[in-house]
């Protein structure tokens, strides 16, 4: 059990587009919009663990025309973010938006995330530690989940309230921006060169 909530610190802590999104919607918009964009990622996240358990998300990716594009639509959806990210200029931010991204947003961006999938995959399908007692090691791994994945989200928005609140440099700011986007496309590529062949 030590062993699989290490495993989900680590997994979650690296940068991926759930928590890069989060430090930029905390330094656009501010906590409550922050706080509403992790509440609908933590239960995109759920949804994704959900699917990848139950095998509904097996069922799906294995249609080869579905699945590329999925993939392609994942894709572009994370290379928009991108670049709206390294596009932002000298502002650090998400989007330039009138409305946060909000519950819907969060929800909306787990769907497509290919970390999120290949997170829960890893850590639903490994880490066993109730050999016979399914039910019971997935519920526990759900809470384990949740107790590390909220902290680590709160920090990250946390981190993107104070980036607002620094005044830092306009070059500073964009290359934080670029340095996010990179981030970003390095997860887009990751997913396409660990795609499974169709």
């Amino acid at each position: 059990m030590l062993t699989f909530a290490a495993a989900v610190f680590f997994l979650i802590a690296t940068p991926g587009p759930g928590v890069l999104t989060t430090a930029g919607v905390g330094s656009a918009y501010g906590l409550r919009p922050g706080l509403a964009f992790v509440t609908g990622l933590y239960v995109g996240n759920l949804l994704v663990g959900v699917a990848v358990v139950s095998g509904l998300a097996a069922v799906v990716l294995s249609v080869p025309a579905l699945r590329m594009a999925l993939t392609f639509a994942s894709a572009a959806y994370l290379v928009y973010l991108a670049a709206r990210i390294a596009l932002a200029g000298s502002r650090i931010a998400f989007l330039h938006a009138a409305r946060p991204p909000g519950i819907v947003g969060g929800i909306m961006l787990q769907a497509v995330n290919p970390k999120a999938y290949v997170v829960n995959t890893m850590l639903f399908s490994g880490f066993a530690f109730l050999p016979g007692r399914f039910a019971a090691e997935v519920a526990i791994k759900f809470a384990i989940l949740g107790a590390i994945w909220i902290p680590l989200h709160l920090a990250w928005l946390a981190a993107g309230l104070a980036l607002h609140r620094l005044g830092l440099s306009s070059g500073t700011q964009r290359a934080i921006n670029v340095a996010m986007a990179l981030a970003m496309l390095a997860v887009v590529a990751l997913a396409a060169l660990n795609a499974p062949a169709g």
